[in-house]
C-alpha cells in the first residue's frame, strides 16, 4: 500500500480522476472520500462510479437526504454520505457491514465522520483539498498495490 498526490485543475478533471480509480476496482473495495464542503468529493465519487461501470453515473449524486445510493456496474456501488449522521452508531445502523463484500464497492463522502468505524478495516483514503478556484489538491493513502494513477 502506498500514498500519493494528485493536482486537479478542473471539476472534469477531478472526474477523470475518479474515472481512473474506479476502472481498477477489483469488487470489495471500501473508499472514504474527505474534504471541506465543495471541494469536488461528488465529483470524484461520480468518477468512481462511471470507472466502476455505473450504469448511468449522470445519475450520481450525492445522496445527503437519502444517506444512500445504489448504483449497478461491475459491481453493486453503494455510495454513502456520512454527512447528515449524527453518530458512528447511526453509521453502523444503516447497513454498512451489509453493504461490504466481494461483488461490492462502498464509497463513502464525508468519511472523517465515521472513521473510527473504518480504523478496523483497510480501506482507501481519498482527500482533497482546496489549492485555487478551481483547482485541488487530491490526496490519496492505502492505494492497493494493483492500481496505478
Amino acid at each position: 500500500m502506498c500514498g500519493l498526490e494528485l493536482i486537479s485543475s478542473s471539476p472534469e478533471q477531478t472526474v477523470e480522476i475518479g474515472e481512473r480509480i474506479g476502472s481498477q476496482l477489483r469488487g470489495g473495495e471500501v473508499i472514504g472520500v474527505c474534504g471541506q464542503l465543495g471541494s469536488g468529493k461528488t465529483h470524484l465519487i461520480k468518477g468512481l462510479a462511471a470507472g466502476a461501470g455505473a450504469r448511468d453515473s449522470r445519475e450520481v449524486n450525492s445522496p445527503t437526504f437519502v444517506i444512500v445510493n445504489e448504483y449497478l456496474g461491475r459491481f453493486d456501488i453503494y455510495h454513502i454520505d456520512a454527512y447528515r449522521l449524527n453518530s458512528v452508531v447511526e453509521f453502523e445502523t444503516i447497513g454498512f457491514d451489509d453493504f461490504c463484500g466481494p461483488g461490492s464497492v462502498v464509497m463513502i463522502e464525508w468519511a472523517d465522520k465515521v472513521e473510527s468505524v473504518l480504523a478496523g478495516i483497510n480501506y482507501l483514503r481519498i482527500e482533497l483539498f482546496y489549492a485555487g478556484d478551481t483547482t485541488r489538491k487530491i490526496q490519496v493513502q492505502n492505494l492497493p498495490q494493483y492500481m496505478s494513477l
